[in-house]
């Protein structure tokens, strides 16, 4: 009888805990960055080197009249 009981509570505790979750896959995850262009650097440096140059080559043309 105890050879009984302790089959039956082996089996009952061995399904239980096959059954339990089943296999575990652990995927890792990698962070896609786009990368910038080479050439792509902005438009405030331009517009600044442009300013730059009009006020360098412009000037003001003052001949001292009044």
């Amino acid at each position: 009888m105890k050879k009984l009981i302790a089959s039956v509570m082996a089996l009952t505790l061995g399904a239980s805990a096959a059954m339990a979750g089943g296999p575990v896959v652990v995927e890792e995850e990698t962070e896609v960055v786009a990368d910038k262009a080479a050439s792509s650097m902005g438009i405030l440096p331009i517009i600044i080197v442009g300013v730059a140059l009009c006020a360098a080559l412009c000037g003001s043309n003052d001949n001292g009249e009044n």
